[in-house]
């Protein structure tokens, strides 16, 4: 069976193909953070289901650029440098660091470019020129630069490929100036905004004046730049899709820069909104999370990522910090099965066994279906496990099912070392315990095993030993 995923687009699932002519190689561009202030929950759910497709098709073989833009210059942000007294680049720069501080702490692998833009107001400046020259965009009288939908419409293109419109109802013609505006109004979107004197120092000299760039406008020249006129894939959160990525579409394909047949993007994919427990995040409802909120309650990247990961990417996902216990008992059971398994392989080394590959792969080429997947490798720990317990598993089968389980943990993101590290603190006490059994002082045997559970540890006494494993 071959990749298949649904696509905005076209509104089915339909098989992933590529423009490379050996269909390999993959251009994929996720929308990325706006830098005004920390990312939360929400926002990660894109940014992880972006890091797992990117990880998923490397897995099946495709060499895959990734691009995912930072937008640094908009509505909010020039409010709160205004408000700060900070320079855009001050401002936006803790906000950066901070975002891609978080999306390691997810174990995201970290994009091929990370565009800003306000490094490619030239090539911005570029593609609005484009526009103006074909018809398609006008000068108002401020000095804006707006995009028309009647002219781009009367050109012989769509406008609402993503989602049906009704245009009649939604008053095409009028003017849309803010960086947000409600999803119900379709209205002609700025390309470029003249300067204000509440802009201050953000601003950019243009043909058009001083001004700086919409933001629609910044996604379509970062991609076209680094990605080519047309590429393979782009994702967001299912919340861009109407406007954000039909003036995409629109600035992009109205710019006549496409070979003639092709696409902007072949494929759209578009994950669905996140609950948490239960309705939506609000502050007011007290159940709104950044990344650092959640790690500051004692939960771990690791344990967020598989939660995001374990619901389909197009429904509705309720995010509980019920779930987030749920998934550190389950990322342990996973663990130890891992442990046991490299420890029974003793060094030998073997191809990742098929079965446990072959159904994660089966699973995911429908549509990226993680509710089958993670069902496969359920039932295949709890084989493992069985053959354990009955000393079925031969040191080959057992690097062979080890070998397997890296591969799907690696392509998940969740994959951590097998080795642990004990504090010297921890060992020394392991070390007395010993000690004090060898001596058949029971007592402090058991005083000192009381002593390492109190430090989140517990001793395993197995045949070769006596092992140490965290709680």
């Amino acid at each position: 069976m071959s990749l298949e995923l649904f696509n905005t687009l076209s509104r089915r699932v339909e098989p992933f193909t590529v423009r490379d002519p050996a269909g390999r190689k993959v251009g994929m561009y996720c929308c990325g953070p706006t830098v005004h202030d920390h990312a939360h929950i929400g926002n990660f759910k894109t940014f992880v289901l972006a890091d797992f497709v990117r990880r998923y098709l490397e897995f099946r073989g495709y060499e895959v650029t990734h691009v995912m833009n930072i937008t640094d210059v908009e509505d909010k942000i020039i409010r709160r440098v205004r408000e700060t007294g900070q320079s855009l680049r001050e401002y936006t720069g803790r906000y950066e660091s901070a975002f891609l501080e978080d999306h390691r702490a997810l174990n995201c692998l970290p994009p091929h470019h990370l565009p800003r833009a306000t490094e490619y107001v030239p090539e911005i400046v570029t593609l609005i020129g484009r526009l103006l020259e074909r018809g398609l965009a006008y000068q108002a009288t401020d000095g804006s630069v707006y995009f028309s939908i009647e002219k781009y419409q009367g050109c012989g293109c769509r406008y609402g490929q993503l989602l049906n419109l009704n245009l009649e109802q939604m008053r095409p013609g009028g003017r849309v100036g803010a960086d947000e505006y409600d999803k119900e109004a379709v209205a002609d979107f700025a390309l470029w905004k003249a300067r204000v004197p509440e802009d201050g120092e953000v601003f950019w000299p243009s043909p058009w004046g001083e001004g700086r760039p919409g933001w629609h406008i910044e996604c379509s020249a970062m991609g076209m730049k680094l990605l080519g006129p047309s590429f393979d894939l782009h994702l967001g959160g299912e919340d861009l899709v109407f406007p954000h990525h039909e003036d995409e579409i629109a600035q992009s394909e109205g710019a006549g820069v496409q070979v003639p047949g092709e696409r902007f993007v072949r494929h759209w994919i578009h994950g669905a909104f996140l609950l948490v427990e239960g309705r939506k995040m609000s502050k007011s409802l007290g159940n709104f999370f950044t990344l650092r909120d959640l790690l500051a309650k004692g939960f771990g990247g690791r344990e967020i990522r598989y939660l995001l990961l374990t619901a389909h990417y197009r429904e509705s996902f309720n995010f509980t910090l019920d779930g987030l216990a749920g998934a550190r008992t389950a990322l342990a059971r996973f663990d130890e099965c891992g442990r046991r398994l490299e420890e029974l392989a003793g060094g030998v080394e073997a191809a990742a066994e098929p079965g446990l590959v072959g159904r994660f792969t089966e699973a995911l080429d429908d549509d990226l279906n993680a509710s089958a997947a993670w069902g496969a490798i359920f039932e295949w720990v709890r084989e493992q496990n069985r053959l354990m317990a009955e000393g079925r598993l031969p040191a080959v089968e057992a690097a062979a099912a080890f070998a397997a389980w890296r591969l799907v943990g690696g392509t998940l993101g969740l994959l951590v070392s097998t080795v642990v590290e004990v504090p010297a603190e921890v060992q020394a006490l392991a070390d007395q315990r010993l000690a004090a059994r060898k001596a058949k002082d029971f007592k402090q045997a058991d005083v000192l095993r009381d002593q390492l559970k109190a430090l989140g540890w517990v001793v395993e006494d197995t045949p070769k030993g006596p092992k140490l494993k965290r709680i």
